[in-house]
């Protein structure tokens, strides 16, 4: 049992610089004692003096052997890609006395964050929350470790280490905080407070049925002038309500979604964009749907616009992983032919490298586009476009201006072509993917092209 004690003391036994800093003087007061009395008896009388304080503090430090301070940290049930996640850790001085405290935390490796720790003082007694902030940039799991507090006495000369359990194993998932505050606006009819464009209706919301001869309480609007002038009596148009639309959000997998942008990839971002779709077309009355593909098809939920679909949506992109293959777009073309019988908005999310890659998928883009309404989302490589700007200082900076301008004009030819063949499409910057996504879809909608 003593055994167990002194073990237990030794590796929660620290000492601090500030005892090496009192030692350094004292030893360079010795030194000068060799020629000044007065500096040798000062050196005495501080080594007297520090050990008296060493001694104090042991006591006060290791006066409990238990119950002397509780930590612990409080994360999400799951993080969210992409976001800031705000992560909690509570501590409490059970001592009789005001502490100085370091608290050093174990984050998951994928933070690569080595010197992460909260200074700070803390009254008998007191409990304190210190709240910081984590943003993944990958799906997966992520792994917290323990807790570890170094506390030390206002005296300062060793410090006592208490390691608390606090191994735990989060998952990330995709931006479902995005998804959150887009449906707050969404119901709140709030989007232009985050870019979106408010667009005017153009057609009815609901679908022409028929037209019949008038009766009373019909509404004098829908009177069909034309009609009513061949009959010799009065016409209406009958209207059904609108039926809910199909939208597919078809998430290419492939290598050339593997380019990261302020440290997460292409796809993440794409899966991020659709998780929102997805969940904006629910609550405008539509049906969402999902196809993620790359050399295969590695998943397709058929649309449905119950309130459960989300959580199946966020299933599945959250388990989504890739090898970052090279796509293979006929497959999704001969999976849409055959699984996707009503016409429906396809938001393919790809990304190509030049317009030579794009010729080389432009007749599965044509034929998807025959029976239901494509729209291509690619990206704009932004730091490509901050070297066009700038003014080329040697031969090299005119060589990488040259290639990148050749790259930024391929874009824009790519979405030309893409025009001419009647297929619409979203070039944009990763960070704006959201944003442009969800105003196309509002465009197609107040256009009635669904």
């Amino acid at each position: 049992m003593a055994m167990s004690s002194i073990k237990k003391f030794y590796k929660s036994f620290f000492l601090s610089n500030r005892l090496f800093y009192f030692g350094i003087v004292i030893i360079a007061l010795f030194i000068l004692g060799n020629f000044y009395r007065f500096a040798f008896v000062s050196a005495k009388i501080l080594l007297i003096i520090l050990t008296a304080f060493f001694i104090i503090d042991i006591l006060l430090l290791y006066i409990r052997s238990t119950d002397f301070f509780k930590a612990n940290r409080i994360v999400p049930q799951k993080l969210s890609n992409g976001d800031d996640n705000e992560i909690q850790i509570k501590i409490k001085n059970l001592y009789p006395i005001t502490l100085n405290f370091t608290i050093i935390d174990e984050l998951p490796f994928q933070f690569q964050k080595r010197d992460f720790n909260i200074k700070g003082i803390i009254l008998p007694a007191e409990e304190k929350t210190y709240n910081y902030l984590l943003r993944p940039v990958k799906r997966g799991e992520y792994s917290f470790g323990n807790i570890h507090v170094f506390i030390s006495t206002r005296i300062g000369i060793i410090q006592r280490r208490e390691t608390f359990n606090a191994e735990q194993t989060v998952p990330v998932y995709p931006s479902f905080l995005q998804m959150r505050r887009y449906e707050l606006l969404a119901i709140s009819d709030k989007l232009s407070d985050a870019g979106i464009k408010k667009i005017r209706r153009i057609s009815n919301n609901k679908e022409f049925e028929q037209i019949k001869e008038y009766v009373t309480g019909d509404d004098y609007r829908t009177v069909n002038w034309k009609a009513t002038a061949r009959k010799s009596k009065l016409m209406v148009n009958q209207y059904s309500d609108e039926k809910a639309q199909h939208v597919y959000s078809i998430i290419d997998m492939g290598r050339s979604m593997k380019m990261p942008f302020e440290g997460m990839s292409l796809l993440d971002y794409a899966i991020n964009s659709a998780l929102v779709l997805s969940n904006i077309a629910i609550l405008k009355g539509d049906k969402a749907g999902l196809i993620t593909y790359s050399e295969k098809i590695n998943s397709l939920l058929p649309a449905q616009g119950k309130a459960s679909q989300m959580q199946n949506i966020m299933e599945v992109l959250y388990k989504q992983k890739t090898n970052f293959k090279e796509s293979n777009l006929e497959v999704v073309y001969s999976t849409v032919k055959r699984k996707i019988r009503q016409r429906s908005l396809l938001m393919i999310y790809t990304n190509f490298e030049g317009l030579v890659s794009l010729k080389r998928q432009i007749n599965y883009f044509k034929g998807l586009s025959k029976n239901h309404l494509v729209t291509v989302i690619f990206f704009e490589n932004s730091e490509l476009k901050k070297i066009t700007n700038e003014s080329p200082q040697n031969t090299e900076d005119i060589y990488i201006k040259t290639i990148a301008e050749k790259v930024y004009y391929d874009k824009k030819l790519i979405k030309k072509e893409l025009k001419q063949h009647g297929i619409y499409s979203i070039l944009t910057k990763p960070e704006d993917l959201t944003v442009e996504t969800i105003n196309k879809y509002l465009q197609f909608k107040a256009r009635g092209l669904l």
